[in-house]
């Protein structure tokens, strides 16, 4: 296969498989709304379509949906004039609307919108009122109740036009974005993904008639500019001007990428091209012949994926980090020992931890260690099955035998994957 055909199925492989029932969703929410706040019949009407999905830059396995839908001007002025929290009263009768439709789902009033959890996925609506600028103002419950202005419409035009101008590949390439944040473990927001992308794009035409023959060179080029990016709490969303908050360091791992593009360019084969670009992207990106028939073999060892249990959408951060004892005697920390280019001793004990996790609320815990090379071949021995955390938030194991062998630790909230990271062990 060509380098341009792998990358246009890949493309094709992010397409959002569940879309119709996230649009059936979309419409029976609209309706109830309608049908209790503005006495018409309609699934349309009063309610658009925002975050990633509304600016159509969502993937496969998206979790996060949102949609705004406008109430009665007159509504506002009541509100204001309640006594108490006014968004809050707006959100609980958003809610009680909500749940004369979906009588046995989960619907929480949160901060600034009501929460529909559905299987697997949740739409979150932020019940507003159309200004006089075409921009919503809506309802904060915190610190005693206050009233925001958010600008989704600019921002999905301004997606939009720039997406004409670079024919298409804005809109492809903060997909493919989402592949690698969700490979990589990148705990970064959409609005934020399409901000790096939007910006890239913008400061050079030098991409704008690329063809998915010249992607490796864009995103070596993409990797490269996000690597150099400062740390800083916030970047400018496209169209609105409103703040975007970055919670996660991405800087590293997009050094790392940016390495791995350049190996792929110089792979010879399309084969060792498509391994390494699997490892930026993830499982979306194609295998060709030869990966497929290692792939075959890989199942037959009983490797599991947590692709395949669960969707991954990356939201959240989680840091491993692995003590190494010699008979009971704390030695190093791996983390340590992978920047001084060391190996763990055959023999050492491993207690893997996590270090820090800031997913809110109640989650699961789950662990994957991957064996590798010709001694775990020998000894079959080469595990990966996903497993569920006991209680104790770490994993113990063994260095047994020589080989590049890896762990990895997922959490799981809502039956999604939000956060994951990944550490080597080379013994």
């Amino acid at each position: 296969m060509s380098i341009a055909s792998l990358f246009k199925d890949f493309r094709l492989a992010l397409s959002v498989s569940n879309a119709a029932d996230i649009s059936q969703k979309y419409c029976s929410i609209t309706t109830r709304l309608n049908a209790d706040f503005w006495g018409i019949d309609s699934d349309q009407r009063n309610s658009l379509q925002i975050g990633s999905y509304g600016r159509h830059t969502a993937i496969d396995g998206v979790s996060d949906l949102d949609m705004a839908f406008e109430l009665p001007a007159a509504e506002l002025e009541r509100y204001k004039k309640l006594e108490g929290n006014g968004p809050s009263s707006m959100l609980r009768e958003v809610r009680e609307s909500l749940k004369k439709r979906y009588p046995n789902t989960t619907i929480k009033a949160d901060g600034q919108i009501v929460g529909v959890f559905f299987d697997r996925y949740h739409i979150e609506v932020l019940p507003a009122f159309l200004n006089a600028d075409g921009n919503y103002i809506h309802g904060d419950t915190n610190n005693g109740g206050s009233w925001k202005v958010t600008k989704p419409r600019p921002e999905i035009k301004a997606v939009n036009d720039l997406n004409k101008v670079t024919n298409g590949n804005l809109k492809d390439v903060s997909k493919m974005l989402r592949a690698w944040k969700n490979k990589a473990g990148v705990g970064i927001g959409g609005l934020l993904i399409d901000t790096f992308a939007y910006n890239f794009f913008s400061q050079s035409n030098k991409f704008n008639e690329a063809t998915y023959s010249t992607y490796p060179d864009l995103f070596l080029g993409l990797f490269t500019y996000l690597g150099a990016l400062p740390e800083q709490e916030y970047w400018i969303a496209p169209g609105s001007g409103q703040r975007v908050r970055c919670k996660s360091k991405f800087q590293a791992k997009a050094k790392k990428a940016a390495k791995r593009c350049q190996e792929a360019i110089d792979a010879v084969g399309d084969a060792a091209q498509a391994k390494l670009w699997r490892k930026i992207f993830g499982r979306h990106f194609p295998k060709v012949t030869a990966m497929a028939e290692a792939a075959a073999a890989d199942d037959r060892d009983g490797e599991q994926f947590i692709e395949d249990l669960y969707p991954v959408d990356i939201r959240y951060d989680i840091e491993l980090d692995c003590e190494t004892k010699e008979a009971n005697v704390l030695r190093d920390a791996l983390q340590k020992m992978l920047r001084s280019r060391q190996r763990v001793p055959v023999g050492r004990h491993l207690r893997f931890h996590v270090v820090n996790c800031d997913v809110p609320g109640n989650y699961s815990l789950f662990w994957k260690v991957r064996n590798r090379g010709a001694e775990a071949i020998r000894r079959d021995q080469l595990r990966g099955e996903i497993t569920p955390d006991q209680g104790k938030r770490e994993r113990t194991e063994t260095a047994s035998f020589p080989g590049e062998h890896y762990v990895e630790v997922y959490a799981v909230q809502d039956g999604v994957v939000v956060a994951r990271d990944r550490i080597g062990v080379p013994i």
